[in-house]
């Protein structure tokens, strides 16, 4: 870490030291960690750090190491910056993130000093969710497409997402699947062309949601792929990511109705000028576009990988077949 770097965390936070807890994480590919600190003499117990050091960076875990995911992540990382730097304060109780206390850089190393969601009441993780962890967090996506709806994403990703097309050029490439290779560029333009655009999360996977005990209120970390887009994008991966082929398929109704249902009731509080009945109208016709979008990336990236399904083939399918292939 910079020689720097101790005492802008001091300062950040009013501590007279600070003392390593724990490494929470590495981060992707080895381009630095993710740290906890014990503060003494400030009004806050701890404090995570975000170290970024680009020049660390190490194998990737499924051998994508080209220049292009090198460029990738040190975008996101920049994009991660801008985020807290210009818009994380528009972000209220309806969409809970972590608050960011200094942000620095020096060379090829970055901090992030970042309320420690624990001690503010959200320590729990969860590996499976049930239907009160399924809707605090369809509530906070809700609200978060809410907050940023019709604004431009300046010094964000154009279009947000890890996986969206334009950045995922050697993943297409090596998709197999031609009907869906031939049909990618057609879905990426009907979502990228949505009347109603957002900004997305990017990554809103469960491990980036951190939960209060209850499970009924939540909080997201991790903005490296935040950006424009349609809110889909952000429920349909979501959605795939906690819960099994047969649970996507049977719920699938469930969850949107509770979405669109959370949706409006944060357009009416944040953009009333906002017609949340045409925001529904066209995100639900996008919805299996938006999944089948991310599945043709799992499908280029990970062909092995669990969350390919049955599920998943079948809204791709309808989706090619509505295209006429």
């Amino acid at each position: 870490m910079h020689k720097d770097f101790p005492g802008i965390i001091k300062q950040a936070t009013g501590a007279s030291d600070i003392e390593l807890i724990e490494v929470i994480q590495e981060l992707w590919s080895g381009y630095g960690t993710i740290r906890r600190y014990r503060l003494t003499g400030a009004e806050r117990e701890r404090v995570v750090v975000k170290h970024v050091h680009v020049a660390e960076q190490g194998d990737h875990p499924r051998g994508w190491n080209t220049n292009r995911s090198h460029l990738r992540k040190l975008r996101s990382y920049e994009v991660e910056s801008a985020w807290y730097t210009n818009w994380s304060d528009r972000c209220d109780e309806g969409c809970r993130i972590p608050q960011c206390m200094a942000l620095e850089t020096r060379g090829e190393e970055t901090l992030m000093v970042l309320e420690d969601l624990d001690e503010a009441g959200f320590s729990v993780r969860r590996q499976s969710v049930g239907e009160r962890e399924l809707l605090a967090c369809l509530r906070w996506l809700a609200n978060f497409h809410a907050t940023f709806m019709g604004c431009k994403p300046d010094g964000l990703w154009e279009q947000g997402t890890y996986w969206h097309l334009d950045t995922r050029p050697d993943e297409l490439e090596a998709l197999t699947d031609l009907p869906l290779k031939q049909a990618a560029k057609a879905i990426d333009r009907l979502l990228r062309e949505s009347c109603y655009q957002t900004f997305v999360h990017g990554d809103a996977k469960l491990a980036n949601f951190c939960f209060s005990a209850s499970g009924e209120q939540v909080a997201a970390v991790d903005f490296q792929y935040v950006g424009g887009g349609c809110g889909m994008k952000d429920v349909a991966y979501f959605i795939g990511s906690c819960l099994a082929e047969g649970e996507c398929e049977q719920q699938e109704a469930w969850l949107l109705d509770s979405y669109f249902s959370a949706l409006k009731q944060a357009l009416a509080r944040r953009q009333p000028s906002v017609d949340a009945k045409a925001v529904e109208e066209e995100w639900r016709t996008l919805f299996p576009l938006a999944w089948t979008d991310f599945h043709r990336f799992l499908k280029g990236w990970s062909p092995g990988h669990w969350k390919l399904n049955a599920y998943s083939e079948r809204l791709a399918q309808e989706v090619i077949e509505s295209f006429g292939g």
